[in-house]
């Protein structure tokens, strides 16, 4: 398994050149971890990736959101539409990164937007110290940065870059 950059020009938290970039993640903590990075985020053009519920439309109400299909936890027809929602999205905003801090959802982003040039970056959740989140297990061969925010979270993966707690 891939835990770490693969590729030394995904530095996109350094750069300040115009972006297009899509921030996927499940409503709730995932969300509220999106949302800290707004000074990074908020210089560039963007939409988001999340689940149509109460606690995601304030805080996105002025963003351009897609809503994601849910839940996404083992569920199998719900991956299958958000197979498709990745398709469509990706197609027509044509990113430069998508960023995810989990869960489920981000995974059929990260593969269609690999396969699509688009370089992903995923970070560990601050809640995952004991063992590592099935999302991110399945998106780490697929980043160019992996981002833990834990020391703890680096014996899970190993090649991560640690960047320190976002909240």
């Amino acid at each position: 398994m891939n835990d770490g950059p693969t590729d030394d020009s995904a530095e996109v938290f350094d750069s300040d050149t115009p972006l297009n970039i899509g921030l996927v993640g499940s409503s709730g903590g995932h969300l509220a971890q999106l949302l800290i990075l707004k000074p990074w985020w908020e210089k560039h053009d963007r939409f988001w990736v999340t689940f149509d519920l109460p606690d995601s439309h304030e805080p996105l109400e002025n963003e351009r959101a897609e809503w994601a299909h849910y839940p996404t936890t083992r569920n199998i027809p719900n991956l299958l539409r958000n197979f498709v929602l990745a398709w469509k999205v990706l197609r027509r905003e044509r990113p430069d990164v998508l960023v995810s801090t989990g869960a489920a959802v981000a995974f059929p982003f990260f593969l269609l937007g690999r396969l699509m040039g688009t370089k992903n970056v995923y970070i560990e959740s601050y809640d995952r110290i004991d063992h590592a989140a099935l999302t991110a297990r399945l998106c780490a061969p697929l980043s160019h940065q992996f981002l833990v925010q834990w020391e703890d979270q680096l014996v899970f993966h190993p090649r991560a870059e640690l960047i320190g707690r976002l909240m």
